[in-house]
Parts: C-alpha cells; structure tokens; sequence
C-alpha cells in the first residue's frame, strides 16, 4: 500500500502520518518510512546530530500495525494508544535511512488490541515495543 491507500484505513494525514508504505505478509504489517531530513520532529531534536524521537518511532510502529485491523476501521473510527510496555531503543534512526516496521497483533479484545513490534534500519534494530490501542468512535 502506498500513502493514499493508508490514508483510506489511517485517519492520520500530513506531518503525522509516519508511513510511507505498508504491506501484510502473513499475519504481519511490514511498513517503511524514509527519514527525509526536514520532518518537524527533528528540527530540535538534536541541533548538528538530528534523531527521530523514540515517541515518532513508537507512533511509526502503531501506525503500521493498524493497518492489520482494515477491516475494522471506518471513517467514524480513530484508533488510540492505550499503552506501551517493555519498549526498547537500541539504535538511532537519522535522516537518510529507512525505517522498517514489523508489527503483529497478539491478542484482540475488540475495541482493545495487543501488539508487538520491531523497527529496524538495513537490518539492524532500532527499537522494540508491546503496545496497545483501541479503536475509538469519533
């Protein structure tokens, strides 16, 4: 899926939408995004040395696993962050890398749904995360 398909299941647009394409495999959302260097969550994070915030990286992982739940989503939903557990940063992600997702869903309690993912740049790990979120009326 590139950005205009994700836009019809993600209610996120513009600077806040931080995937560029997403495809299933398996049971699996596995996305992409390019760090392109002018994004707003770097122009202080740092001066001279620019890195995504953990918090972008953990956004960028939820919002590929979301797009695992297409069948549930409607223009009425919104899907929110419910929590973060045992999240781990072991690498910075800096402008001109590709940021690689790999997110399943464990379990599912609808409108609740527990996930786990990974985020790598050319294979190596960046972060890890269990996450939740629930899938909201607007």
């Amino acid at each position: 899926m590139n950005r205009t398909e994700i836009m019809s299941i993600l209610p996120h647009r513009d600077d806040m939408l931080l995937i560029d394409e997403v495809e299933r495999d398996g049971d699996y959302a596995v996305g992409k995004y390019r760090v392109r260097g002018d994004e707003f969550f770097l122009n202080g994070h740092f001066p001279g040395n620019p890195v995504v915030p953990g918090v972008i990286l953990c956004e960028m992982l939820a919002q590929s696993a979301c797009i695992l739940l297409a069948n549930d989503m409607t223009e009425e939903k919104l899907p929110m962050y419910t929590g973060l557990n045992n999240v781990r940063f072991k690498y910075p992600v800096k402008p001109g890398d590709v940021f690689e997702t790999r997110c399943i869903i464990k379990r599912a309690k609808p409108p609740f749904y527990f996930a786990e993912g990974t985020g790598t740049v050319a294979g190596r790990v960046c972060v890890t995360a269990e996450f939740s979120f629930a899938v909201m009326g607007k």
